[in-house]
């Protein structure tokens, strides 16, 4: 799992949005994809959040080239500041209520 916090720069978001709409249609045909959840906080930061069902998985998907691509274009454009934090889950929980 990957958590990807990050700002964008104003003059960025419309472009932006073109490249990340076409980066995530292309993780979803990735072998091994499970979800993604994306949020922005009320201060403008954007928060991601991409699952692959293994680390191999996850690696094909980071090294994919019109993902590296899409990675340049973030660090030359789009991005004010950004974090990653690839994530291994140790323990999972859930609940559902029923009716």
């Amino acid at each position: 799992m990957t958590v990807f916090r990050s700002r964008l720069r104003a003059e960025a978001v419309a472009e932006y949005h073109d490249v990340a709409e076409r980066t995530l249609e292309l993780a979803r045909t990735m072998p091994g994809f499970v979800d993604f959840k994306g949020f922005v906080a009320d201060d403008g930061e954007r928060v991601s959040i991409i699952t692959f069902a293994t680390a191999e998985a996850h690696r094909t998907w980071r090294d994919h080239p019109e993902h590296r691509a899409a990675q340049r274009l973030g660090r030359e454009r789009f991005y004010e500041s950004y974090a990653i934090q690839v994530c291994e889950v140790r323990g999972e929980h859930d609940f559902t209520r029923t009716p």
